[in-house]
Parts: C-alpha cells; structure tokens; sequence
C-alpha cells in the first residue's frame, strides 16, 4: 500500500503497529549505544563520564538543528503528498542536502571556537575540561554525517518508508558500540585514545548511517530560485521542533550549572539520568516520529477526525509504554546507576533523583507529545510555546528556587514542571477543536485552499 492510500484510509492503530516499530528499534539500538558509550567511557575514567555529561546539551544542540530540519522537510513533504504533488515534494527534499552542508560548516565552526570557553564555564577541574575539549570538538566538527542522515531519514520517512532509517541507525550504532571499546582501551592493535576514541566511534557510526540513506533519501536539487521560499517553509515548520529540541540544551545546561553548584557528582548524576531516559523514552519518541506524517498529511486533506484518533492512539500508546520506565526509576535506580559508576556520591544523589523523575515520566507523555501535534497541523504558535514554557518558563527558575532547599528537592522540579506543561498543552488542544481547519473531501483540484494549514495559532 502507498503511504498516501495508508495515511488516508487505514486504521490508525495499524498505521502506528506499521511504521513504529521500525523506529523504536533503531531508537533501542540508539540507546544502547548511547548507554555503552558511558559504560565504556565510565569503566576508562570518572572524569570522561562527568566530561560526557557535561557535553551532552551541546550535542542536543546539534541533534536539534539536524533533526529538526529534517522534521520540517518531513512535515511539508506529507501535506505535498496529501494533496497529489509529488513533484513539488521531492522538490523540498532536494533543498535539504545543501541545506544540511551549510548547517553543518555553520555549527563546526562556531563549536570549535566556544568549547574551550564552554568546558570552564561548566566546571572547575582542569581534567574534566580537557576532556571536555576533546570530546565536544571530535563530535562536533566531524558531525556532517549527522546533519545528512536525518535530512535523508526524514524524507524517507515521510514516503512511508521506516525500514531503511532504521537499518542505517541499527548499522551505525554497531559501528559505534564495536569501535568503543577498541578505541578507548586500544585493544587489537588500535590506538588507546580514551575518551577522544569514543567521539571517534560516535562520528564513525553517523557518517555509515547517513552512506546508508542517501541512495534512497536523497534529491536532486531544484532549481535556485525557490530556495528561499522553499527554505523558509522548511524553517517555519521545522523551527517548533528546533526549538524544543534546542530549548533541551539550554535547560540541560541551566540545571547542569545550577548542579555544579553542589558538586561535580551531582552533574553526574544528572547525566546518568538523560543516558537511561534515552532508554525508556523509545516508545514516545518513535510515537512522535510517526504521527508528523499521518497527522500532516489527514489535515491538508481536511480529515481532522483521523488527526484526533491519531493523537488519541499515540498518547494511549505512549502512557502504557512509559509506565515500565516510571517502575524502573522508581524501584530500582541504586542498581540503574551500579552500571555506570561506583561512586558512593553519585548514587547517594541519584538514588533519590531518580524516584523523583520517575513520576514525571506519566506527565512527560502529553507534554512532549501536544508539541508535535501542533508542528504537524502547522500552529507553529502553540507550539513554541509549549516547548518555551516547558524548558525556559518552568524546568530552569524551579531548578534553581527547589535547589535552595537542597540537592534532594531539585528533583521536584521534573513532575511539576510536567504536569503544569501538559495542563497548558490540554487547554491548546480544547482551543484547537473549537477553531477552523480544512473541512473534509477538500481535493487540490476542486479547491485552491486545499492543503493550506489554516488554523487559530
């Protein structure tokens, strides 16, 4: 079945048990590489893993800048398809690959010159920085294998095709997980480069991803003069998702610096904490990868009802899903952080941390999950906002007033913060139904407003 006869008429459950579970493996095997890169890394020295943590907001950054690109190429590419243009689809793919270049010459760049800088700001000790300058630049600089994947992944993704991303990210995170240990340890004859040789491995693993999906993913470039109309649509509805995604790295560090007021242990803690909610968090982000194309694609064609029973599916999904996380954290987080580190100080803070975060995890769904909603039927409005109240409004000023009290209730920030997130998102959404979009049956040939996502922002 075609993606535009699938997105169209077939039952949404069978829609999402048909295009998720290729993504939730790829993200599995995404997580268990980000949670062996730690392991290798936390097992060579404990500065590489505070180091790790410390450079993880900006590798959100980047992730946020390819990622969200991509989504935004992935979202116009579904309403082109809702509405029969193919032509003009594969024409806004085509804009993606130079699109990426620049994007990655752009952040390589600026990387290179503020991680030095960076690294002292986050912390004191003069081994941590210069691991931290180690590890950022490798992963950075050399990152264009990042910013081409998730151009050409998305827009696969938006053709209906999940099996060849995830076949690429299952392929790259093998190379990272078999490169860690030869690196970092030097064994069989390769160099012993430390943590330098887990950025290596990372970047190895980006750049066989991205060698994967280009002979399906990519386009040719059109023609130079659309692409300043078409770049702007890609940002305008890419920009929500860049932002929530870059919005993580500047709250990440906000909470990181708020941490290392306590002390390096505490930072760590925090960073033991983002590595196993990769983890848990496959099932809402591979809900979230694919309810973009289904709900975009119902809207421009006017069937809202399909883009309700949509959201309502993923949401259901993503609560049963993430309550096998909440139980984990909550029950057993002193064995959850053995695996990383034998510090009696990091899992005296996270010990507690992680029970705290644990009942977040139920909030955390419609939280996360209303900002997509709103990308994917163009109120890029709504959604910002959500995504600014979240990261900018709540999660770094209640960081900051609960860890007056003391280390253990800064974790109270992460269940309030979700649950007054998702109150905002509940009444967004009520606004949404009782507002204008596409009426039903609207084709391209019978009304020229079709596939337009008109809508209260």
């Amino acid at each position: 079945m075609e993606a535009a006869e699938l997105f169209r008429r077939e039952k949404i459950s069978k829609i999402l048990c048909r295009l998720a579970p290729p993504v939730m493996l790829a993200q599995l095997i995404q997580a268990l590489y980000n949670i062996i890169d730690s392991l290798f890394v936390g097992r060579y020295s404990d500065a590489g893993l505070t180091a790790l943590s410390i450079i993880y907001p900006m590798q959100l950054l980047m992730i946020a800048l390819a990622v969200g690109t991509g989504v935004g190429i992935n979202t116009v590419m579904a309403a082109k398809l809702g509405v029969g243009d193919r032509k003009e689809a594969d024409e806004y793919a085509g804009t993606g690959t130079p699109l990426a270049a620049v994007m990655w010459l752009l952040f390589a760049a600026v990387c290179w010159c503020i991680m030095p800088a960076y690294a002292r700001m986050s912390t004191g000790s003069e081994i941590v920085i210069q691991e931290v300058i180690v590890y950022g630049r490798i992963v950075c600089v050399f990152s264009f294998g990042l910013f081409f994947e998730s151009i050409w992944t998305k827009v696969l993704q938006a053709n209906g095709d999940m099996k060849t991303p995830m076949l690429a990210q299952i392929t790259g995170a093998l190379v990272n997980m078999s490169l860690d240990p030869l690196l970092i340890f030097g064994m069989f004859g390769f160099p012993k480069l430390g943590v330098a040789g887990a950025a290596v491995a990372t970047v190895a693993g980006q750049m066989i991803a991205a060698l994967i999906v280009f002979g399906k993913g990519f386009r040719r470039s059109p023609a130079k003069e659309v692409y300043p109309r078409y770049i702007a649509k890609i940002f305008c509805v890419g920009i929500p998702n860049i932002l929530m995604q870059s919005a993580y790295t500047f709250y990440i560090l906000g909470l990181n610096l708020i941490l290392s007021t306590f002390s390096d242990q505490a930072v760590t803690a925090l960073g033991l904490y983002y590595k196993w909610q990769t983890f848990f968090f496959i099932p809402l982000g591979a809900m979230q990868t694919c309810i973009v194309p289904v709900v975009s694609f119902n809207y421009a064609a006017g069937n809202i009802e399909r883009c309700r029973r949509t959201l309502a599916a993923a949401v259901g999904f993503g609560l049963a899903l993430m309550a096998v996380g909440t139980l984990c954290f909550v029950s057993v987080p002193a064995q959850m952080l053995h695996v990383f580190t034998s510090d009696a100080r990091v899992i005296e803070i996270g010990r507690i941390g992680f029970r705290f975060v644990g009942v977040s995890f139920i909030p955390m769904v419609t939280s996360l999950t209303f900002p997509v909603f709103f990308q994917a039927v163009g109120l890029s409005l709504k959604s910002s906002l959500l995504t600014v109240i979240r990261t900018m409004v709540l999660f770094v000023p209640l960081g900051f007033l609960f860890s007056r009290f003391g280390v253990n209730w800064f974790w109270m920030t992460f269940p309030v913060t979700e649950v007054i997130t998702s109150l905002v998102g509940f009444i967004f959404y009520r606004q949404f139904l009782a507002g204008g979009y596409p009426q039903k049956g609207r084709t391209k040939a019978g009304n020229s407003g079709a596939g337009q996502m008109t809508g209260p922002e």
